[in-house]
């Protein structure tokens, strides 16, 4: 731990744009060594998401495509946390929604900021085992195709570019490391 000679200090904050996804606004800050300035900040609601994995070593991954980069890639099921509403019950309703699966059992796997500086936007991962088909997915509109992908196969996917998405980078990245 540090001696807090780093850190910066704040005296508030101006709205430039606030909806219930996204706040954007700036902070009156100074920086250790004086300086004061307004800095951009911008502040997303939490997200949650689910590795769900079945019994030989696979997750069940959804291709998507992200019209901001205008990319193709794999990802985890997962969301935005309602308001009230537990990161553990968004990942459980994210993943029925999007995949049709329900898990059995719920675990909590790492907890993460994936942009520092600037964005707030916490991200929760959980892993699921025993996965049931419950239905068919009621989200048609953000997956293209799901897969039930070997863990094995994470590195070479993320090594061509196919799984780039910081959130599931993270979440398989941390599960292949507790599993080694």
């Amino acid at each position: 731990m540090g001696d807090g000679r780093s850190r910066w200090k704040t005296f508030g904050e101006r709205t430039i744009y606030d909806n219930p996804w996204v706040w954007l606004g700036q902070v009156d800050v100074e920086l250790p060594d004086g300086e004061r300035f307004w800095h951009h900040v911008v502040r997303l609601q939490s997200a949650a998401m689910m590795v769900l994995l079945d019994d030989q070593e696979r997750a069940l991954l959804l291709w998507r495509h992200r019209f901001v980069q205008d990319r193709w890639g794999w990802e985890l099921p997962g969301g935005l946390i309602d308001e009230g509403e537990e990161p553990a019950e968004t990942a459980k309703r994210e993943l029925e929604e999007e995949t049709g699966y329900r898990a059995g059992q719920v675990e909590h796997l790492i907890t993460f900021q994936p942009m520092v500086g600037m964005v707030d936007s916490e991200h929760v991962v959980f892993v699921g085992q025993d996965a049931e088909k419950v239905g068919e997915a009621t989200e048609i509109n953000e997956v293209d195709r799901m897969e039930w992908v070997p863990l094995s196969s994470v590195p070479g996917l993320i090594a061509s570019g196919d799984i780039w998405n910081a959130g599931v980078l993270v979440a398989l990245l941390q599960l292949l490391s507790a599993k080694s």
